[in-house]
């Protein structure tokens, strides 16, 4: 399956919708590929983090599918002359996933899904909440680490045998950012998953841990501003050095394909 690119701050990012996204996913999970897929969802603070991490950037381009989270990056594409057709978060596109593999009667077995983060009972919630809604997924296994397990590759090892007897299709991890994509680019074909998804603070969302933004807040780029006063201590911080970043980075990206198309 080709998946076309366009580089942005020197990030491949996948060229598609959610539904072609989705699309990509469950065939990946149903077809199992040669390779595991890793699927990324890099945000404003994300593309931040690998301009100073080039292992981290690495790792965002090598992932089978690196999606556009947040409305700054999406406008930005545009106005760069590079647009992407629509943001896709994690916390949206695993919903949609479940939904496509609920709605879809023809395929053969429901989807074998491993939650892995969030905070101990949150993913177990989760699951509940997911197999009580979407009547096509299993959730074959949860587990959440203890703070600091990706230094110790004893409880690594045992949580890559965890989700390979569960025969999960889909590991949905949440385990925040960088770790997450750092720890999946290492561990993912140990755990014989076909496919991993970053999803950040998604299994939060699915146990309604966390409550999202109104549908028109998302639409309207604001969802950033109701995480933010719902987490303000954690949060603030963040968003402040992000938005003070933000305009020199534009600026840097917008005289290097000046540069680039003399």
């Amino acid at each position: 399956m080709n998946i076309p690119t366009t580089q942005l701050f020197d990030i491949d990012f996948s060229v598609v919708t959610q539904q072609q996204a989705v699309e990509a996913v469950i065939h990946w999970a149903r077809n199992k590929p040669d390779t595991p897929k890793m699927v990324v969802t890099p945000n404003v603070n994300l593309t931040m983090v690998q301009r100073s991490n080039p292992a981290f950037r690495k790792v965002l381009n090598n992932a089978a599918l690196c999606l556009v989270d947040g409305r700054p990056i999406y406008w930005a594409s545009r106005w760069l002359n590079k647009p992407l057709p629509e943001v896709v978060t994690g916390s949206d596109l695993v919903p949609a996933i479940f939904d496509a593999c609920t709605r879809n009667q023809a395929e053969p077995g429901k989807l074998r899904v491993f939650f892995l983060g969030a905070a101990p009972g949150v993913a177990k919630r989760a699951a509940a909440h997911v197999e009580s809604q979407y009547r096509g997924v299993e959730v074959c296994g949860t587990y959440s680490p203890p703070f600091g397990f990706e230094h110790n590759p004893d409880e690594c090892q045992k949580i890559c045998q965890w989700i390979a007897h569960s025969k999960a299709q889909i590991l949905i991890i949440g385990l925040g950012a960088p770790k997450q994509e750092m720890w999946a680019d290492k561990h993912l074909s140990q755990t014989g998953a076909h496919v991993a998804i970053c999803a950040g603070a998604t299994i939060d969302f699915l146990a309604s841990e966390k409550p999202r933004a109104p549908v028109w807040m998302r639409k309207a780029g604001l969802e950033w501003l109701f995480r933010l006063c719902s987490e303000p201590k954690r949060l603030a911080g963040r968003y402040w050095r992000d938005g003070l970043a933000l305009p020199a980075l534009l600026w840097q990206e917008y005289q290097k394909q000046k540069r680039q198309n003399q």
